[in-house]
């Protein structure tokens, strides 16, 4: 167990060494901050000074560390288009990106895993066979065009919701949220259901199947002939097993909710990490792209190596398995 996660922590160091490089190519081959920070007016003694200031003037290598050892630090510098440092804006954002990715993925696997259940024990029910009908919309459909819709619907036509901002938010130290508020929750609605529907849809298929898959399997057929009830192979077997892959595509949507949250938060103005990273990609704002990119590929590695120790507690054949190994 200790030497498997030593091994995924090398190889976390890894990546997160390999998004580094990537991070600092942009700050080497997209724009130039000096003529971004100073304007096409400025002396050459003005860029010189600038340069040398910002270490520029130093050996690629050199650089390259200097970047690493800041990132690590947290110190990503200023924002080129808002003059703040990048990791006051990444921390006001940060809530709410993570509140609305936690809402969707919660969504998504409260409302996807019963479904999965039920229509794989229910394969011929015509209930079984409307939510497969509908979760074909759900994945076909672009992510922005679901958003149009639902603001059409239940902010234009019937009033009901807001379209966009996060609405009345609450101060807890540095973390902002709008969890506690009546306006908050309204706000995070129409947000939420949009980035989950993807989701949703795959974690119900992704359930469905493998719950028909282990339905198959003969320790299942050896439970029934037991007389073991329904209950019992269904949720205290077939359910159980079904659970490893569904806890892997759960953990890595749950990255891909925060990093490709960026459609949502555009088009319903979320103010979180994912619209920021569109203004400074508008702005070619280097800081900001290269933090987001670090931040985003920390939480994946993060959320991988999550997601293999919960293996060892849902699937106790991998323990054998490593035991025997050793």
């Amino acid at each position: 167990m200790v030497f498997f996660i030593l091994r995924r922590l090398l190889q976390a160091v890894g990546v997160m060494l390999s998004v580094a490089l990537i991070s600092f190519i942009l700050f080497q081959y997209v724009g130039d901050p000096v003529t971004i920070m100073l304007g096409q007016d400025a002396t050459e003694q003005d860029r010189i000074e600038l340069r040398q200031q910002l270490g520029l003037d130093q050996p690629a290598p050199i650089q390259f560390a200097r970047f690493v050892g800041n990132a690590l630090q947290g110190d990503f510098g200023l924002s080129l288009r808002q003059g703040q440092k990048v990791s006051t804006l990444l921390a006001e954002r940060f809530p709410a990106t993570m509140e609305l990715s936690v809402a969707a993925a919660g969504l998504a696997l409260i409302v996807g895993l019963p479904l999965g259940v039920y229509t794989a024990l229910n394969r011929h029910s015509r209930l079984s066979q409307l939510v497969l009908t509908l979760s074909l919309v759900g994945v076909s459909l672009p992510t922005f065009l679901i958003g149009i819709l639902l603001i059409l619907v239940f902010a234009v036509m019937l009033g009901w919701l807001p379209s966009y901002g996060r609405g009345e938010t609450v101060q807890l130290g540095w973390w902002s949220t709008g969890l506690l508020t009546a306006d908050g929750w309204e706000h995070l609605i129409l947000p939420a259901i949009t980035l989950s529907l993807f989701q949703l849809t795959l974690i119900l298929r992704l359930v469905r199947s493998e719950m028909l898959e282990v339905l198959r399997q003969d320790y299942i057929k050896f439970a029934r002939a037991r007389g073991l009830t329904r209950r019992a192979i269904h949720f205290g077997h077939a359910l159980k097993n079904t659970l490893v892959p569904v806890i892997t595509i759960t953990g890595l949507q749950l990255g891909g909710i925060i990093a490709f949250a960026i459609v949502t938060e555009t088009v319903f103005q979320w103010p979180g990490m994912g619209l920021l990273f569109i203004q400074a990609v508008q702005f070619a704002d280097i800081p900001v792209m290269a933090a987001y990119l670090c931040l985003i590929a920390l939480i994946f590695v993060v959320i991988n190596l999550v997601v293999d120790m919960l293996y060892f507690v849902v699937d106790p054949r991998l323990r054998v398995a490593r035991t025997g190994a050793h």
